[in-house]
């Protein structure tokens, strides 16, 4: 299974054209936050991962994308 949050929280900031630090007032955090979400240094807990999916206007389910590894 491949989780595809990392990347997608970087494709909808650039989407949307935020960066990292713009992104990070938007949840009162630090640019160094987001860099570990985007890294996969960390994961988002659900309720940033929700006010993610608020701020990038899609669903949950899209946020947090997975596939199988094949």
């Amino acid at each position: 299974m491949k989780v595809k949050i990392a990347e997608n929280i970087r494709f909808y900031r650039k989407q949307m054209g935020l960066t990292q630090e713009e992104l990070a007032e938007k949840l009162f955090g630090k640019k160094s936050l987001i860099s570990n979400y985007e890294n996969g240094y960390s994961t988002p807990d659900i309720i940033t991962l929700c006010r993610l999916a608020e701020i990038f206007e899609v669903s949950l389910d899209e946020l947090v994308e997975w596939s199988h590894d094949e």
